[in-house]
């Protein structure tokens, strides 16, 4: 390797945000400040999730000992409708707020045929 490279690499290497292993944290400051914001939110996301399925989990309880129906189609509906309004006005993409609900939905209705029994 010639002088020029080997200073161009050298330099690269102590480039600040240059990560050489996937491991190492970023050294640019701004860097490390956008990913301390995105990991607290993702802390929040996590604890928000938490609460939501304790209170879902609740919900299953309560329709299993009232004979209620683990899913309710018609509430469904009318929720993905509410949160695509929501998604678009915050300026995110309605299609991908539908799926995470979609996903987070599923998994409520398998917690809620879990308690039936079903």
């Amino acid at each position: 390797m010639g002088r020029r490279a080997a200073i161009g690499k050298a330099a690269f290497l102590r480039h600040p945000g240059a990560v050489n292993d996937p491991d190492e944290p970023a050294t640019d400051p701004q860097l490390a400040a956008f990913r301390r914001s995105i990991d607290n939110i993702d802390a929040a996301l996590i604890h928000i999730l938490a609460e939501r399925f304790r209170i879902t989990q609740a919900v299953g309880r309560y329709k299993a000992q009232t004979h209620m129906p683990p899913a309710d189609p018609e509430r469904e509906t009318r929720q993905i409708a509410r949160l695509r309004q929501l998604a678009e006005d915050a300026d995110l993409d309605p299609e991908f707020s539908e799926k995470f609900l979609r996903f987070i939905i599923d998994e409520v209705i398998r917690h809620h045929r879990q308690v039936q029994g079903d």
